[in-house]
């Protein structure tokens, strides 16, 4: 990765702008959006965006912003960015941020619009319901790893709430009044080469949802790279009695 994706909390802190022109309000009203108050300059600020075009003077107020600690995001300077403002994905309470590293906001902009045509316009209350269910879910699934795999099984491709499908406002409270433990399983995925792009799209789901992957020490980091991040790796062979959840073995 080329930085780590991470979201800010910005309701009443303040972010510091300079700069005038048409680049610098596009950044003011996505600053605003976000509950951001954009400001010439504030002691309490710790995260700034130049939109200056001269060269001279946007190397100036940057490096003065940067020697006070202060992190920068400028405009068409990408090496001089401490951190990037990605194209937005809005679904309140879901946001998806494309990001190119700076590489190409237009880009960054055409994924964007895909993604707005494949996302139901209602896929936010969908994640609100599954929040305002929070409680009842933990009494339904006291378990940790029974509840994840439960809600994950509910929000799979398919699934009874698939987010890519449209879903009535009550269609988390339907779900849960029937909803049971998921049954442990074994996938096996044999490896047909070293490149991830080569595993098939139910492969790199059973990845993206396992509970833990048995797989050969020879097997390359870029293949396990696709599971989920607290999936349990295992260089071994699988047991013989599957364990709760999804289980896969990696050859």
């Amino acid at each position: 990765m080329n930085g780590l994706p991470i979201l800010l909390r910005t309701a009443g802190r303040s972010v510091i702008l300079i700069g005038e022109g048409e680049a610098a309000d596009a950044k003011r009203r996505l600053l605003e959006r976000s509950g951001l108050t954009v400001v010439a300059d504030a002691d309490d600020a710790r995260i700034a965006v130049v939109a200056v075009e001269d060269d001279a003077e946007a190397r100036a107020a940057i490096d003065a912003l940067k020697a006070r600690g202060i992190l920068v995001n400028a405009v068409d300077r990408p090496a001089d960015c401490d951190f990037t403002l990605p194209a937005i994905v809005d679904r309140s309470p879901i946001l998806i941020a494309i990001s190119t590293g700076g590489v190409s906001a237009g880009l960054a902009a055409a994924i964007r619009q895909r993604l707005e045509a494949m996302l139901p316009a209602g896929v936010g209350r969908l994640a609100e319901g599954l929040g305002a269910a929070r409680a009842k879910l933990r009494i339904r699934f006291p378990n940790g790893g029974d509840r994840r795999r439960a809600i994950g099984a509910a929000i799979a491709a398919g699934g009874p709430l698939d987010p890519m499908v449209p879903h009535a406002d009550d269609a988390v409270a339907a779900w849960l009044a029937g909803a049971a433990p998921v049954a442990g399983r074994v996938e096996t995925i044999r490896l047909r080469s070293t490149d991830p792009d080569d595993l098939t799209l139910r492969e790199a789901r059973w990845l993206g949802q396992a509970d833990r992957i048995h797989h050969r020490p020879d097997v390359p980091p870029a293949i396990l790279d696709r599971a989920r991040a607290d999936a349990v790796r295992i260089a071994g062979p699988v047991p013989a009695e599957p364990l709760p959840g999804l289980t896969i073995d990696l050859a």
